[in-house]
């Protein structure tokens, strides 16, 4: 016979598809609406929850953005085998054009979640927190990986800095930011030349 689930394991099941039901109202609504527009009741209204089950998983609408970018960097780490190096057969402008790729998959995988929250950052504090956050995980891991690649030349002694920069620039880019990319340009053309400057500011153009 098979043996019955336990009821904790029913529970938690239950919390689990809640929880979930949560995350997937917020990503939906910001389909519909601006973050800043979204209130704990449409949230829990769209996820078919109650308000007080709402606050038994998260403190507030911020703290199911961050599981959101957390989810993102999970993503991008898969995709990177988090972050290992450079191949030896593989070159400077290969290893560029592939990571500008994958943080292009997860942009557009999380649209418009990653795009909203990179130009929303200057205006909400605890976006910009989050994202903050977010960006950190970020740096630490490239900063590790030049630091074990033996051809990288960057432009700065300073690597953090550098890194840090370049990924400004990356998710400004990334988010379609007019400041970035234009206005009714073709984004293809701001990817290319983004590229080229992480090549350029880590291993030099050539």
């Amino acid at each position: 016979m098979t043996a019955e689930p336990a009821p904790t394991d029913l529970r938690r099941s239950r919390g689990d598809r809640q929880r979930d039901a949560i995350v997937a109202a917020v990503r939906e609504l910001l389909h519909e609406r601006p973050f800043a527009e979204l209130s704990v009741s449409t949230i829990s209204e769209r996820a078919g929850v109650a308000r007080s089950g709402f606050y038994f998983y998260f403190d507030s609408k911020y703290a199911v953005l961050a599981v959101i970018i957390a989810d993102a960097m999970a993503e991008l780490d898969k995709l990177t085998h988090d972050f290992a190096p450079r191949e030896a057969t593989e070159s400077p402008a290969e290893f560029s054009s592939r990571m500008v790729g994958y943080a292009k998959t997860v942009f557009a995988s999380n649209d418009p979640i990653m795009a909203a929250c990179s130009l929303a950052r200057n205006t909400d504090a605890q976006i910009r927190e989050i994202m903050d956050d977010f960006q950190d995980g970020v740096v630490d891991k490239i900063v590790g990986l030049v630091e074990q690649d033996s051809g990288a030349r960057p432009i700065s002694e300073d690597l953090p800095a550098l890194v840090r920069m370049m990924i400004a620039v990356t998710s400004s880019t990334l988010a379609l930011d007019s400041a970035f990319v234009g206005r009714g340009q073709d984004p293809a053309r701001s990817l290319e030349v983004l590229e080229r400057l992480w090549q350029s500011s880590l291993w030099g153009g050539d």
